[in-house]
């Protein structure tokens, strides 16, 4: 059990730390106060229709002030000490998220404009919250403890149920960014959770990919729940099988590193995980950073992206929780860069095979802590 206690900072937001039951169990008898002063939030800024294609673009000048990566001792997600008012007004934590102090959407809340064309705008509504992983300055998720591992999706699940409910959200957004090549401004890990008040652009495409199939199998199947079974019987994209998720290099990776984590269980988003998926996704996602990690002699910059079911009647009914983990790095000494025909016309062009990938991957020599030995090694059916 996690131990989850919310919180207000001295400008209204709201923080929340998500304890380990065994370590803190009474947090809300000894919350300490923020006692910065800060001055009152300011408004959305806003977002702008692009009527060439039909998105949603968000204005977010005020951002240009943000803390960018500060020295150690001014870190602003470390905990609280008398030299360094924090974030976070504790002397320790174990997880805790709270809303972003420049967020791109918010705080407000509310929907789009309707009836969109040239010139529309609007507030940029929505919510932006930032998750701190640990109370470590440095490290990365590869080496948490499966214990906070877990605490971390607990986190994920509690925050996207509760964003769910809240007015105008459309789309649930738990994401990481690691590294600096990624263009990270905290070295501090963590991640973010954006709640967006529309469908975004990637995810209206794989969500309208998703409801043709569905609609194709008259509901009876899902695109997602096809391409895992395809990439499992298959096998030589296979990175790791368990008994409630496994991990692919999909058939057409846009990426020179690119892993798909899913679910064998259809679940729209990972508030809908049970217990024991949460806790096997914990052992199997460090075990797939750990690959990740181990494949250079240094830390791999990535994106670990959580793709959650849209909340629009539409697309949700075929929508499939999973993870696209990307990264740009295609050597040890080269990074891909997104150029003419990827940032211009969206047509990637991958300088990796996604076999080659996917046995480097299944190959790597691993820590020797890796846990979930069953995770190790080639699945049945690849190629060795």
């Amino acid at each position: 059990m996690t131990g989850i206690t919310s919180t207000q900072l001295s400008d209204g937001r709201e923080l929340i730390y998500f304890d380990h039951a065994r370590t803190r169990t009474s947090r809300a008898d000894h919350v300490t106060t923020d006692h910065r002063g800060l001055p009152p939030r300011g408004e959305p800024g806003e977002v702008r229709f692009d009527a060439l294609t039909g998105e949603w673009v968000a204005i977010a000048a005020h951002r240009q002030a943000r803390t960018h990566l500060p020295p150690a001792d001014q870190c602003p997600i470390c905990p609280t000490t008398a030299g360094n008012a924090t974030e976070i007004p504790a002397a320790d934590y174990d997880v805790v998220v709270f809303e972003n102090r420049f967020p791109s959407l918010g705080p407000a809340l509310g929907p789009v404009p309707d009836d969109a064309a040239w010139g529309t705008k609007g507030p940029a509504y929505g919510r932006c919250e930032v998750v701190s992983f640990t109370p470590e300055h440095t490290g990365s998720f590869s080496g948490l403890s499966p214990e906070r591992s877990r605490t971390v999706i607990e986190a994920w699940s509690h925050r996207t149920a509760a964003l769910n409910a809240m007015s105008g959200i459309k789309q649930v957004f738990p994401f990481e960014n690691r590294g600096a090549d990624i263009g990270v401004t905290l070295h501090h890990p963590h991640g973010q959770i954006y709640a967006y008040p529309y469908v975004t652009p990637r995810a209206g495409v794989i969500g309208a990919a998703a409801r043709k199939y569905y609609d194709a199998t008259e509901g009876k199947d899902t695109l997602t729940g096809s391409l895992l079974r395809a990439e499992r019987e298959d096998g030589s994209r296979m990175v790791l099988e368990g008994t409630h998720f496994s991990a692919y290099v999909p058939f057409a990776a846009r990426w020179p590193l690119e892993i798909h984590l899913i679910p064998h269980r259809k679940v729209p988003d990972l508030a809908a995980l049970d217990g024991e998926e949460k806790d096997e996704l914990a052992e199997v996602y460090l075990n797939l950073l750990k690959r990740v990690d181990a494949l250079y002699p240094t830390p791999t910059p990535y994106i670990s992206a959580w793709h959650q079911a849209p909340l629009d009647d539409v697309l949700r009914p075929a929508g499939y929780l999973h993870l696209q983990l990307t990264s740009p790095r295609r050597a040890a000494d080269k990074l891909k860069y997104l150029a003419g025909s990827e940032a211009a016309m969206g047509a990637f062009i991958n300088d990796t095979t996604p076999e080659n990938v996917a046995e480097r991957l299944r190959t790597v020599a691993l820590p020797p802590s890796t846990s979930a030995a069953s995770l190790a090694g080639t699945p049945e059916g690849a190629s060795a």
